[in-house]
Protein backbone atom coordinates (compact mmCIF):
# COMPACT_ATOMS: atom_id res chain seq x y z
CA UNK A 1 0.00 0.00 0.00
CA UNK A 2 1.05 3.68 -1.06
CA UNK A 3 1.33 6.48 1.37
CA UNK A 4 0.26 9.50 0.26
CA UNK A 5 3.29 12.43 0.04
CA UNK A 6 2.17 15.28 1.86
CA UNK A 7 3.30 18.40 1.28
CA UNK A 8 3.64 21.31 2.96
CA UNK A 9 5.73 23.48 0.71
CA UNK A 10 4.10 25.00 -2.58
CA UNK A 11 7.70 24.43 -4.18
CA UNK A 12 9.03 21.03 -2.03
CA UNK A 13 12.35 20.75 -4.22
CA UNK A 14 13.37 24.07 -2.98
CA UNK A 15 13.38 23.12 0.63
CA UNK A 16 14.94 19.49 -0.11
CA UNK A 17 18.59 18.62 1.10
CA UNK A 18 21.14 15.72 1.36
CA UNK A 19 23.87 16.02 3.25
CA UNK A 20 26.18 12.74 2.38
CA UNK A 21 28.84 11.86 5.55
CA UNK A 22 31.85 12.65 2.38
CA UNK A 23 30.43 15.86 2.00
CA UNK A 24 30.37 16.95 5.94
CA UNK A 25 32.50 20.11 6.45
CA UNK A 26 34.78 19.42 9.84
CA UNK A 27 36.45 22.44 10.90
CA UNK A 28 37.93 23.03 14.11
CA UNK A 29 35.97 25.32 16.25
CA UNK A 30 37.29 28.03 19.08
CA UNK A 31 35.64 26.89 22.33
CA UNK A 32 37.06 23.13 21.55
CA UNK A 33 40.48 21.74 22.18
CA UNK A 34 42.41 21.97 18.88
CA UNK A 35 42.24 18.77 17.85
CA UNK A 36 38.28 18.35 18.08
CA UNK A 37 36.44 19.14 14.73
CA UNK A 38 32.75 20.63 14.23
CA UNK A 39 30.27 20.31 11.23
CA UNK A 40 27.49 22.48 10.51
CA UNK A 41 24.43 20.60 8.91
CA UNK A 42 21.50 21.99 9.11
CA UNK A 43 20.74 26.13 10.17
CA UNK A 44 23.16 28.65 11.51
CA UNK A 45 24.09 28.07 15.36
CA UNK A 46 24.80 31.25 15.91
CA UNK A 47 21.58 33.00 15.03
CA UNK A 48 18.02 32.35 16.64
CA UNK A 49 16.44 29.19 15.24
CA UNK A 50 17.02 25.53 15.04
CA UNK A 51 20.67 24.00 14.17
CA UNK A 52 22.12 20.76 13.65
CA UNK A 53 25.73 19.66 14.14
CA UNK A 54 27.94 16.87 14.33
CA UNK A 55 31.19 16.93 16.77
CA UNK A 56 34.31 14.83 15.85
CA UNK A 57 36.54 14.54 19.15
CA UNK A 58 39.93 12.41 18.59
CA UNK A 59 40.41 9.33 21.06
CA UNK A 60 41.80 10.74 24.46
CA UNK A 61 40.93 14.25 24.05
CA UNK A 62 38.47 16.05 26.76
CA UNK A 63 36.14 18.66 26.79
CA UNK A 64 36.56 20.11 30.03
CA UNK A 65 33.48 21.16 32.42
CA UNK A 66 31.16 23.21 30.76
CA UNK A 67 27.51 24.36 29.66
CA UNK A 68 25.58 25.64 26.83
CA UNK A 69 22.39 27.91 27.43
CA UNK A 70 20.36 26.16 25.04
CA UNK A 71 18.52 22.35 25.83
CA UNK A 72 20.31 19.98 23.38
CA UNK A 73 19.63 16.67 22.39
CA UNK A 74 22.67 14.53 21.44
CA UNK A 75 22.47 11.47 18.95
CA UNK A 76 25.63 9.09 18.79
CA UNK A 77 26.74 8.20 15.52
CA UNK A 78 29.70 6.85 16.05
CA UNK A 79 32.09 5.33 18.39
CA UNK A 80 31.64 5.59 22.54
CA UNK A 81 30.29 9.23 23.79
CA UNK A 82 31.17 9.49 27.07
CA UNK A 83 29.62 12.21 29.26
CA UNK A 84 29.17 13.19 32.96
CA UNK A 85 27.47 16.11 34.69
CA UNK A 86 29.23 18.38 37.11
CA UNK A 87 31.00 21.55 37.79
CA UNK A 88 34.66 19.50 38.29
CA UNK A 89 35.71 16.56 35.45
CA UNK A 90 35.19 13.50 37.25
CA UNK A 91 36.33 10.30 35.73
CA UNK A 92 34.11 8.17 37.81
CA UNK A 93 30.89 10.40 37.08
CA UNK A 94 31.07 9.54 33.15
CA UNK A 95 28.23 7.71 31.40
CA UNK A 96 29.24 5.41 28.08
CA UNK A 97 26.56 5.74 25.18
CA UNK A 98 26.48 3.53 22.22
CA UNK A 99 26.26 4.64 18.79
CA UNK A 100 22.29 5.27 18.30
CA UNK A 101 22.05 6.55 22.05
CA UNK A 102 19.96 9.93 22.23
CA UNK A 103 20.83 12.35 25.11
CA UNK A 104 18.29 15.43 26.67
CA UNK A 105 20.94 17.57 27.79
CA UNK A 106 18.77 20.62 29.71
CA UNK A 107 20.59 23.84 29.09
CA UNK A 108 22.53 25.35 31.60
CA UNK A 109 23.75 21.94 33.01
CA UNK A 110 27.42 21.49 33.84
CA UNK A 111 29.04 19.00 31.90
CA UNK A 112 32.15 17.44 30.55
CA UNK A 113 33.36 14.86 27.76
CA UNK A 114 36.03 12.17 27.26
CA UNK A 115 36.67 9.99 24.31
CA UNK A 116 38.15 7.87 26.55
CA UNK A 117 37.78 4.93 24.54
CA UNK A 118 38.85 6.63 20.53
CA UNK A 119 37.62 8.89 18.39
CA UNK A 120 33.49 9.86 19.00
CA UNK A 121 31.24 11.68 16.79
CA UNK A 122 28.07 12.96 18.26
CA UNK A 123 25.21 14.87 16.15
CA UNK A 124 23.25 18.08 18.27
CA UNK A 125 20.14 18.90 17.41
CA UNK A 126 19.03 22.84 19.28
CA UNK A 127 17.77 26.20 19.17
CA UNK A 128 20.24 28.86 18.92
CA UNK A 129 21.92 31.00 19.30
CA UNK A 130 24.37 28.13 20.61
CA UNK A 131 26.59 29.22 23.19
CA UNK A 132 29.26 27.84 25.61
CA UNK A 133 30.55 28.85 28.44
CA UNK A 134 33.40 26.83 30.57
CA UNK A 135 33.14 26.47 34.21
CA UNK A 136 36.95 27.50 34.51
CA UNK A 137 38.13 29.55 32.29
CA UNK A 138 41.61 28.13 32.17
CA UNK A 139 39.85 25.72 29.91
CA UNK A 140 38.08 27.51 27.48
CA UNK A 141 40.72 27.43 24.25
CA UNK A 142 39.24 31.12 23.26
CA UNK A 143 40.89 33.25 26.40
CA UNK A 144 44.11 34.34 27.26
CA UNK A 145 44.24 32.19 30.51
CA UNK A 146 43.95 28.48 28.57
CA UNK A 147 45.65 26.32 30.75
CA UNK A 148 46.09 22.81 28.70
Amino acid sequence: MAIPKETKSAEPEASFKTILPEDIDWKPFAAFPPAVRLAVLVGQPSEDGPYMIRVKVPGGVKLMPHRHPEDRVYTVISGVFYIGLGDEFNADKLEAYPPGAVIVLPGNTSHFHWAKSGEHVSQVTAIGPLGLEYVDSRDDPRGENFAR
